[in-house]
């Protein structure tokens, strides 16, 4: 079963976050806890780290992108043959 890496809400005034530089690439696995990417907010970066282990299998926003609090930035698979599911449609 896939689960969503959502943009956390890491202080209360946090609205927004910029994805700095993604640690992982599709088809990479991960453990949980794992830190995944760095993510700017309010000139803060912060580790966002894997809420689950398996396999990337969409990264859906791209480095220097802003997003709002609560927007999905990747998906990760239970496994290899569900993350080419997920790629394919």
């Amino acid at each position: 079963m896939s689960s969503n890496v959502i943009l956390p809400k890491w202080g209360l005034t946090m609205e927004d976050g910029t994805v700095v530089a993604w640690h992982v690439s599709e088809g990479d696995t991960v453990v949980e806890g794992e830190v995944i990417a760095e993510v700017e907010t309010e000139k803060v970066e912060n580790e966002l780290e894997a809420p689950c282990a398996g396999v990337i299998a969409r990264i859906l926003v791209e480095e220097e992108d802003t997003v709002d609090v609560g927007t999905v930035l990747a998906i990760i698979a239970a496994d290899e043959a569900e993350a080419a599911q997920i790629r394919e449609g």
